[in-house]
């Protein structure tokens, strides 16, 4: 079928099979969401149902003719297919349409091409680039090649320096993405180093993830703003597919002297690139180390559960272990008739732009991460006047008073906490 849609900026046509599951629809919507990511427009949608792709023209030739007429129906100069297409598929249906074809990975990988910021995020996609060059070279050589030698293959001496060239395309891509490889490593030794050294350091670390524009810097900055060390350290947000790629840790200081740290990650898709599954478990490495992981959801989007279950499959894929966690139904304040902010166990509904919605949120982090805070009485002798000074700077002093031996307080304490002053508890 075709569906007409509006006619703005550059024209694509979306593409794609309809193998019969329940998430088609969904996957077609998404589609159009990050054809639009990309400053493209998609004025038609055409589509088949078909158990499995044409090997070589991905739709069977009915529809790719009905596909030919759509691109010069709206003045389309691209088509832009759900599926990942192998070399030929693109080949064939762009001599079809006579426009250019990308599929859903270098569509993805375009995308975040032109938002990575970070020298980190700047190496793992241009590795799952190269990744997604390689087994398209052998195409891009034979086409050159039968241009060169009037489309018959050549002599033998041709094909053999065509072939020549190929390897060395090839090895040099392969050399490529090893020296990124390297960097990459490098780069990957120091944050391991840095997550070590705040572990050691016993400071809690939640972890917001979730769906690509599900409202997580905006959660982020909010409480930045409220707690964070440095309050105009704020990270970019906008109202758009992964404007966020890179993790960005904060430390929060709460008004009880309990800190934690807080990183926003970048969000998921279905259907990730392979090459970009690895990508992410180098940039999601704080998730997997949170002790608490915050899901935010779009609650305002009708697709909010599928988007559920692709945060799930996506934190499987990365090998992200079995973290508590807490589900955020985000933009309450864009749903009818829902009241927030909301709590039942832990899932809560609010909006990341409101007080009192941040206020249960946090109080929510504060219950899972510093459970094991233990309430003791210390008595620190009025020569060590440092140590009360430490405890009012780094722990919840409940209750202060001057007894004959020195300072009696009560205070709240961590695990760590409580091995530092133990000397100091009145039994």
């Amino acid at each position: 079928m075709i569906e007409n849609e509006t006619d703005q900026r550059r024209p694509v046509i979306l593409a794609g099979l309809n193998r019969g599951t329940d998430d088609f629809d969904y996957q077609m919507e998404e589609l159009a969401n990050l054809v639009e990511a990309n400053q493209l427009e998609p004025v038609a949608t055409v589509t088949q149902k078909l158990e499995r792709p044409n090997p070589g023209t991905y739709f069977g030739k009915g529809k790719v003719e009905a596909l030919k007429e759509a691109v010069d129906y709206y003045g389309a100069d691209m088509v832009v297919t759900n599926d990942e297409l192998s070399p030929s598929q693109i080949r064939n249906l762009e001599a079809d349409t006579g426009v250019g074809v990308i599929d859903r990975t270098a569509l993805i990988l375009d995308i975040f091409a032109s938002r990575a910021k970070t020298r980190i995020a700047k190496l793992q996609v241009e590795i799952a680039q190269l990744q997604y060059q390689l087994p398209r070279l052998r195409t891009s050589m034979n086409v050159r090649l039968d241009q060169q030698t009037g489309g018959n293959g050549g002599s033998f001496t041709s094909r053999g320096a065509g072939e020549t060239k190929l390897e060395m395309n090839r090895r040099h891509i392969e050399h490529q993405i090893s020296d990124l490889r390297k960097e990459l490593a490098e780069i990957e030794a120091d944050d391991v180093t840095r997550r070590a050294r705040r572990e050691k350091e016993n400071i809690k670390n939640v972890a917001l993830i979730g769906y690509t524009n599900a409202g997580k810097s905006t959660i982020m900055n909010g409480l930045v703003r409220r707690y964070g060390e440095n309050q105009d350290k704020t990270v970019f947000q906008a109202d758009m597919l992964f404007a966020t790629l890179e993790t960005s840790v904060r430390k929060l200081n709460l008004p009880d002297n309990q800190s934690f740290l807080l990183s926003d990650t970048v969000g998921f898709v279905s259907n990730l690139p392979h090459g970009l599954v690895a990508a992410f478990r180098a940039t999601l490495a704080e998730a997997a180390q949170a002790d608490l992981l915050v899901q935010v959801v779009d609650y305002s989007d009708p697709n909010y559960r599928e988007m559920m279950q692709t945060t799930e499959k996506t934190l499987k894929e990365i090998g992200v272990g079995d973290i508590p966690m807490v589900v955020v139904y985000n933009k309450a304040d864009r749903c009818e008739d829902v009241p927030y902010p909301e709590r039942d166990g832990d899932n809560l509904v609010l909006s990341a732009k409101d007080d009192q919605s941040l206020d249960l949120l946090v109080e929510t982090i504060r219950q899972h991460i510093f459970a094991d805070l233990q309430e003791k009485q210390v008595l620190v002798p009025y020569d060590q006047g440092q140590v009360v000074a430490e405890l009012n700077e780094q722990a919840t002093v409940v209750a202060t008073e001057y007894v004959e031996t020195g300072t009696l307080l009560t205070v709240v304490l961590t695990p760590a906490q409580v091995g530092r002053y133990a000397q100091y508890f009145v039994e």
